[in-house]
């Protein structure tokens, strides 16, 4: 239980330098909006949001389906069925938020060295 608990806050709190590094494009990008070609950091901000969503789709929907896999083996261990008790559904959250987290904390640590 601590386990998923510290592994979920670290994924929360990687999100929370989101804020900050919207703030810190937000100057890149209003300089690029003058121009009708995107450039660099805005053409990265874009994509990697994409990936971040489907990676975290993908990573969702392995975690249910790992879930629902173990579904008769917890069942006949005498446990509570991961599935049926909100488990699998925390599993599947913190496993679709992780990517993004990890972009956010990358963003930031390169949006604050440039």
């Amino acid at each position: 239980m601590k386990r998923r608990r510290a592994a979920s806050g670290g994924a929360v709190a990687d999100l929370m330098l989101a804020p900050a590094v919207v703030m810190l494009r937000l100057p890149v990008m209003a300089a690029e909006a003058g121009g009708m070609a995107w450039h660099d950091e805005t053409m990265r901000a874009i994509s990697e949001k994409v990936a971040a969503t489907a990676e975290g789709l993908t990573a969702a929907q392995l975690s249910m389906a790992n879930s629902i896999a173990n579904f008769w083996p917890e069942l006949m261990a005498g446990q509570a069925p991961s599935v049926l008790n909100g488990v699998a559904l925390e599993r599947s959250m913190h496993a679709a938020l992780r990517p993004a987290g990890r972009r956010v904390k990358a963003n930031f640590r390169r949006l604050v060295g440039q």
